[in-house]
């Protein structure tokens, strides 16, 4: 009799110890339990690197030779406004300043009539609309003296811009009137083009992490 109590306590101590060692293995199945998850990697957004813009006065002035027939004309442009403070809505001046000569020189004159600047505004994927061109007509006949050592100075200004815009081409129209020969009151006319890129200096923005 006292054999089988002792065998019967037995197997309960065993039974006992058997469920604790169930229950230090972790949380119940029931419970969703488990190893975190791994954490999914979060994408880091950027802003966009904006593409860079030509600028033709990056140094602050650049020269040109530009011909039109017989006439071979040298100018100087530059601007008195830092290029940071070339703004959409800023007034950007640019001066210029030409000399031309004459190939054959036999003596004749060359005269300036007129210089016409537009501006015409763009970004990288949209142009607008220019600016009302600015005109310079020479208040005298046959026009302004431009043949060297004489020279021809003027300053043009570039107004508002849209706000969009990254750039302004500015191109110009200079027309010349050339002496047919050195005592001739006749005149041919001969017209040059020229063309910059100007960077429109943009306002700053904070960097989106």
């Amino acid at each position: 009799m006292a054999h089988r109590k002792a065998v019967r306590t037995a197997r309960a101590v065993v039974a006992i110890l058997a469920l604790s060692a169930l229950s230090g293995c972790g949380p119940a199945p029931w419970n969703g339990g488990g190893p975190d998850p791994t954490p999914t990697p979060t994408a880091t957004r950027r802003s966009p690197v904006p593409a860079p813009v030509s600028n033709d006065l990056s140094s602050g002035s650049t020269q040109r030779e530009v011909s039109a027939g017989a006439v071979s004309a040298a100018i100087n442009y530059w601007s008195t406004l830092s290029m940071d403070r070339w703004t959409a809505t800023a007034l950007k001046p640019i001066s210029l300043s030409m000399v031309t000569t004459i190939t054959p020189n036999d003596g004749q004159k060359v005269y300036l009539q007129k210089a016409t600047m537009v501006a015409v505004p763009g970004n990288a994927t949209t142009s607008f609309d220019p600016l009302s061109p600015q005109v310079d007509q020479s208040s005298v006949a046959p026009g302004y003296l431009v043949l060297s050592p004489y020279s021809y100075s003027q300053t043009f200004n570039v107004g508002d811009l849209p706000a969009e815009a990254t750039f302004v081409t500015v191109q110009f129209t200079y027309d010349f009137l050339v002496q047919t020969t050195p005592e001739s009151t006749e005149y041919a006319k001969q017209t040059a083009t020229d063309t910059l890129v100007v960077a429109i200096a943009q306002p700053a923005t904070d960097t989106e992490e």
